[in-house]
């Protein structure tokens, strides 16, 4: 098979996909401008890629400027913030007609959203040492963009107040903490909803990482499904093979597609676009063969 096409199905071969649907820029809280991360998808050989940043589809104009001097296919996309029964899940809206319809009102209404969260988390910081926490969180960020709490964390870093960003997230930032703020963001069918709308593919993002038991996680997925969702990942950066094909059955059960993406942030650490475990041979289709992302395969063929 052609480097540039997209598998029908995963076959289990252990050569490595040439396709991320999860990544990140300067958009959102990415260390890489869009064209930089376009730059580095094509030195790595990636043939298709998703720009899907925070809540903000801000970087996909020159993502899309510098995918086609690359001749790499590039699908806009975004990653959602909801809420589910107190826990924050995340959805990638893959967006191959743009934003459309209550998508457009939903961008703006998480832009709010964020901007309050960003409040709350700096007076949360503040008690425990980090002055001037916003400022701090927007010197990190380098410009005007949403905020997110890796732009907390690494001014927590900065301040010297924890050595290192996982120390911020497992002490100040992460699930259940004093910055996770999670009580603004819409109900997951919500979110759903908005996606569909614009003729969009829902794709629950990272699945794994939500800490829920196997029950719990069906859960999750069983609502995401009634509400409208088509997708989840099946790979998302590295993990353990048994946990993916558990994965893998759990989607089959509820007819979910599969992506796939390694939520690049930023160079230097262990992931990078396109670098994940590889997929099983598993009966769950590709995401790419919704109908409505027929163009991504079509450019590859």
């Amino acid at each position: 098979m052609p480097m540039n096409v997209l598998p029908a199905r995963f076959e289990g071969e252990s050569l490595p996909l040439n396709i991320d649907l999860h990544m990140h820029s300067t958009a959102s809280d990415g260390a890489l401008s869009p064209e930089a991360l376009v730059a580095l998808c094509r030195q790595r050989g990636l043939t298709h890629m998703a720009l899907t940043d925070h809540d903000t589809v801000a970087g996909i104009a020159e993502a899309s400027a510098a995918a086609e001097r690359a001749g790499i296919c590039l699908l806009a996309g975004t990653e959602l913030s909801t809420r589910w029964q107190g826990v924050n899940i995340h959805v990638v809206g893959l967006l191959p007609e743009g934003v459309r319809g209550s998508l457009r009102e939903g961008l703006a209404s998480q832009a709010v959203a964020r901007e309050a969260r960003a409040e709350r988390i700096a007076e949360r910081l503040e008690k425990v040492g980090l002055v001037d926490a916003l400022a701090r969180a927007r010197e990190q960020a380098g410009g005007e963009r949403p905020l997110g709490r890796p732009d907390f964390a690494r001014a927590l870093v900065a301040a010297e107040l924890v050595p290192d960003i996982a120390t911020a997230f497992s002490k100040h930032l992460g699930s259940g903490k004093a910055g996770d703020i999670k009580s603004l963001w819409p109900e997951l069918s919500e979110v759903v909803g908005w996606i569909l709308d614009s003729g969009g593919v829902a794709v629950m993002a990272h699945p794994l990482c939500y800490r829920l038991t196997r029950r719990k996680r069906g859960q999750l997925l069983d609502a995401f499904v009634a509400a409208g969702g088509q997708a989840a990942e099946l790979v998302n950066g590295f993990q353990n093979p048994d946990e993916t094909r558990d994965l893998s059955r759990q989607y089959q059960e509820r007819e979910l597609l599969a992506s796939v993406g390694s939520d690049f942030h930023f160079t230097g650490g262990h992931l990078a676009p396109g670098s994940m475990s590889p997929v099983p041979r598993t009966a769950t289709l590709p995401v790419w063969c919704h109908p409505r992302l027929a163009g991504l395969v079509d450019s590859a063929t």
